[in-house]
C-alpha cells in the first residue's frame, strides 16, 4: 500500500476539524480533570479509604450550618444583585450610545480594581465609625450604629458590589437585543409600563438574568477574600472553612470533601441552567 493511501486512512478516522482540539482537550485533562479525580480520591482515602468524611460533613451540626451559611448568602447576594443591576444594564442598553461607553468603561474599571482593596475599604466605610453609619446618624435616620461587618448583613454588602459587573455585561448585551418596537406597540394596545415589563421585557431577558445569575451564585458559593474580611467567626462560610481544614487543621481528607461537594452543587447548578435555557429555546423555536 503506498504512503499516499496510508495517510488517508489515518486522515479518514479523524473526524474533521477534531485534531485541531487535541491540544485543548490535553490542557482540559491535565488541568481540570487531573485535579477532580485527584480531589475526589483524596476525599476517600484520607485519613483511611471509605465516606467517613462526606458522613462527617453532612452529619454534624456545625457543618450543616457552614454549609447553610453558604447557600443562603449566595442565594441572597443573587437576587439582590439582580434587583441592582437590572435597571443599570437597562440604562446602559437604552442611552446614547457615547455615554453607555463612559459608564460601561466606569463599570469595567471598577472589575481591574484590587479586590483586597475593594474589601478594605467597604471595612472602612461599614464599621461602627464608619461613613455609612455617622451618615445615617447625622440624618437622625438611627440612634445607635449598626452592626454592619463582622455578619452575614456585611458580607452580603461586599459581595453584592463586587457582584454587579458579573450581572450586568450579559444583562447588556440580552437587553439591547430585544427590539424596542416591541414595547412600544405593548403601550400602543394600552399596556401599562409595569404591564409590559412583567408580560415583555422580564420574559425576553430571562436568558441573560439566567446567565448572570448562575455565574454570581457560582462564584459566592466559593468565595473567600469577601467573607473572610467581612464576616465572623460565627458566621463562617465553606471557602472559609476548607480553607482551614486544609491550612491550619492539616485535615486534606475533609477538605477535599468539602471542595468536592461544592463542585458537584456547582456542576449541578450549571446542567440545570443549560436544560431550563434550552427547553425554552426550543420551545420558542417551535
Amino acid at each position: 500500500m503506498s504512503v499516499e493511501a496510508q495517510q488517508g486512512i489515518t486522515t479518514s478516522r479523524i473526524p474533521a476539524g477534531l485534531g485541531g482540539l487535541f491540544p485543548a482537550l490535553i490542557l482540559i485533562g491535565l488541568f481540570f480533570v487531573v485535579p477532580v479525580l485527584a480531589l475526589l480520591l483524596r476525599s476517600v482515602t484520607d485519613p483511611a479509604p471509605g465516606l467517613q468524611n462526606y458522613a462527617a460533613l453532612l452529619g454534624d451540626g456545625t457543618y450543616v450550618r457552614v454549609f447553610f451559611n453558604t447557600f443562603v448568602v449566595a442565594f441572597v447576594v443573587t437576587i439582590v444583585t439582580v434587583v441592582v443591576a437590572f435597571p443599570v444594564a437597562w440604562m446602559l442598553a437604552i442611552m446614547p450610545p457615547a455615554l453607555a461607553s463612559i459608564l460601561f468603561g466606569i463599570i469595567i474599571l471598577s472589575m481591574w480594581t484590587n479586590l483586597l482593596t475593594r474589601t478594605y475599604a467597604w471595612m472602612v466605610l461599614l464599621q461602627r465609625t464608619g461613613v455609612i453609619n455617622r451618615a445615617l446618624m447625622g440624618a437622625g435616620i438611627i440612634d445607635q450604629p449598626l452592626p454592619l461587618i463582622n455578619n452575614l448583613t456585611g458580607v452580603t454588602i461586599g459581595m453584592v458590589y463586587i457582584m454587579l459587573p458579573f450581572m450586568i455585561l450579559p444583562l447588556v448585551g440580552t437587553l439591547r437585543a430585544i427590539d424596542p418596537m416591541t414595547l412600544r406597540a405593548a403601550a400602543l394596545c394600552g399596556a401599562s409600563p409595569f404591564a409590559a415589563f412583567r408580560r415583555i421585557l422580564l420574559p425576553l431577558s430571562l436568558p441573560g438574568i439566567a446567565a448572570g445569575g448562575l455565574m454570581v451564585f457560582v462564584m459566592s458559593l466559593g468565595y473567600f477574600v469577601t467573607p473572610a474580611l467581612l464576616g465572623g467567626t460565627s458566621n463562617m462560610m465553606l471557602a472559609e472553612m476548607i480553607a482551614q481544614m486544609i491550612q491550619s487543621l492539616l485535615n486534606w481528607g475533609l477538605g477535599s470533601a468539602a471542595a468536592f461537594i461544592l463542585l458537584v452543587v456547582t456542576m449541578a447548578l450549571y446542567a440545570l441552567q443549560l436544560r431550563l435555557v434550552g427547553s425554552k429555546r426550543a420551545a420558542g423555536g417551535a
